[in-house]
């Protein structure tokens, strides 16, 4: 996806974030996240499909109803495009899921074709639309190796590391698909920012080496603006996760608490304008780190009504913060920068 991705990704629509409905917008992201977990999607084909409902929410005045019809139409035409053929939903699937009745909604062939006609028309008939799902994968082949160092020790367990990696990475390609701000970066930069903020957190170093510099054509100072706004919003899930597993008060020194630090909290500009982060090497200590409990960003009891609160962080859960990747550090990563999330058709 490398060279054709890039190339395609310089002729993709322009994005000006105007939809009369631009705030429910993270509702209809998260539906398409939601259906599309249920029948186990590939990522290419949510991601695809949520471009597809920005541009077209972009260029048309849609009604909120008719927005259901919509983001749906769009997951089956990702799907199509992006999934083997069997693995794209039935009709009669789709209705039977519990939500539709919720959104009360029917679909039926005929208004499904209609809505996939105007969709294509509306693209010119072009769905090769590159997203930062389609580089992850290539950028992911490389984001970990023997020499690179974890609180500078090196890896005594390179699978345990590429395994974080790509749960971090999965994580983050997920905030990305949730906020519009990241429209305003071409796919690839954003899947290069994932890579990256992954490596930070996973106190890898170099942060950024000359491979991935290499494989992706971006120098850390590229990826500063996009990489803050992930770990602004990895910060603000990290807070959310400790205030609902946080014990009272009196039992607070009874418990371990969720995040471990052996030295003073940095903030998100710290360590960005640092490319060449190098950790200090941290006395050894016993035991492994505990086993990642693979996360699960949108359960359907999470998903609200359009008129109802927009959805917050709250849907997506952090993986797991290692205390250890090669039981040398109890050293987790922290953020203290606050992150406000801005949370017939007529063109």
């Amino acid at each position: 996806m490398n060279i054709d991705g890039e190339t395609a990704e310089l002729k993709l629509p322009s994005y000006k974030g105007q939809s009369p409905q631009l705030n429910f917008r993270r509702y209809f992201a998260d539906l398409i996240a939601i259906i599309s977990n249920r029948f186990q999607l590939c990522p290419a084909a949510r991601h695809l499909a949520v471009y597809l409902l920005d541009l077209f929410m972009d260029r048309y005045d849609v009604t909120v109803q008719q927005l259901h019809m919509v983001s749906l139409s769009c997951l089956l035409l990702a799907s199509k495009f992006e999934e083997r053929e069997d693995r794209v939903p039935k009709l009669e699937t789709l209705n039977s899921l519990g939500c539709m009745s919720s959104m009360n909604l029917v679909l039926t062939k005929q208004g499904l074709l209609h809505m996939e006609l105007l969709l294509l028309e509306t693209f010119d008939w072009n769905l090769y639309l590159p997203t930062a799902a389609h580089f992850i994968e290539y950028y992911l082949s490389v984001a970990v190796r023997e020499g690179d160092l974890h609180d500078g020790w090196p890896l005594s367990s390179l699978e345990k590391t590429k395994l974080y990696m790509d749960k971090y990475a999965d994580y983050f390609l997920e905030v990305s698909l949730q906020d519009h701000v990241f429209l305003g970066f071409v796919p690839s930069l954003v899947a290069a920012s994932c890579v990256a903020a992954s490596r930070l957190i996973l106190h890898l170093s170099p942060t950024w080496p000359p491979r991935l510099q290499r494989l992706t054509a971006y120098t850390w100072e590229n990826l500063v603006p996009c990489a803050e706004k992930l770990l602004v919003a990895h910060d603000c899930d990290v807070r959310e996760a400790n205030k609902q597993k946080c014990p009272p008060v009196g039992h607070q020194q009874q418990n371990q608490t969720l995040f471990h630090s052996s030295a003073p909290a940095a903030t998100v500009t710290q360590y960005l304008h640092l490319p060449g982060l190098q950790y200090s090497q941290q006395p050894p200590q016993s035991g492994l780190a505990p086993g990642y409990v693979p996360p699960s960003y949108l359960p359907a009891s999470a998903l609200q009504a359009p008129n109802a609160p927009l959805l917050g962080s709250t849907i997506r859960t952090v993986p797991t913060v290692p205390t250890s990747l090669d039981s040398k550090s109890s050293r987790a990563y922290q953020v203290n920068v606050h992150y406000s999330c801005t949370a017939p058709f007529d063109r």
